[in-house]
C-alpha cells in the first residue's frame, strides 16, 4: 500500500486526537518498520489495520467507523491533489465513475507498483447507480467513506445500501447508491 495512504492516516490522527495519541498507536502496534512512512514509499496494508485497531481501542470507536471517517479525510485529499476532476463532474454518479477512469490512471502513471482497487458500475434507473468494489486488502469501509464524501461534497442526498460480497473480509463490496 503506498505511503501516502498512512501518512494522511497519521496526520489525521494527530488532527484529531493529538501527537501523544500518534506515538501511542504506533508504539503499541507492533509495526513492520517502526512507523517510519513517507509518502512515496510502499508498506504493508497490515501496518494500518494494526493502527487503526489500536485507535478503535484508545477512542472506543469502531474499527469500521474509523476506517470510514478516514475515508471522508482521503475524498478530501484527493480533492486537492485532483481538483481538475471537481471541475469536469457536477455530481456523485459523474464523479465516481471518473475515480477509476482518471485518478486510478494517474495513480498508476506516478506509482507502477500501486495495487489500487478496481470499480465497475451499473446504471439501474436516472436516480440510482450501483457501484461494486474489489481489491486485494480489506478496506470497503474506506470506499464507503469515501461515496460519502462524494456525495456531501456536492451536496447530494443520497440512500448507500452496502453488501459484502465476500463475507467479514471487506474486499468486495456492492453499493448501490440513490438520490433522494
Amino acid at each position: 500500500m503506498k505511503g501516502v495512504v498512512f501518512t494522511e492516516f497519521l496526520e489525521l490522527v494527530e488532527e484529531k486526537f493529538g501527537y501523544a495519541t500518534v506515538d501511542h498507536i504506533i508504539e503499541r502496534s507492533e509495526l513492520s518498520n517502526d512507523g517510519a512512512y513517507t509518502s512515496v514509499g510502499t508498506y504493508d496494508y497490515h501496518d494500518l489495520i494494526r493502527m487503526v485497531v489500536e485507535l478503535s481501542q484508545i477512542t472506543g470507536s469502531r474499527v469500521p467507523d474509523l476506517v470510514k471517517f478516514f475515508g471522508h479525510h482521503m475524498f478530501h485529499v484527493f480533492t486537492k491533489a485532483y481538483p481538475e476532476l471537481l471541475r469536469t463532474t457536477h455530481c456523485t454518479f459523474e464523479f465516481l465513475p471518473h475515480v477509476e477512469k482518471a485518478i486510478h490512471v494517474e495513480m498508476r502513471k506516478l506509482y507502477s507498483d500501486a495495487e489500487l482497487p478496481s470499480f465497475r458500475f451499473e446504471y439501474p434507473a436516472d436516480n440510482e447507480i450501483v457501484m461494486y468494489y474489489q481489491s486485494t486488502r480489506p478496506f470497503a469501509d474506506l470506499a464507503e467513506g469515501l461515496i460519502e464524501a462524494c456525495a456531501e461534497h456536492f451536496g447530494e442526498p443520497v440512500r448507500i445500501q452496502r453488501e459484502d460480497l465476500a463475507p467479514h473480509d471487506g474486499t468486495q463490496a456492492r453499493f448501490a447508491i440513490t438520490k433522494l
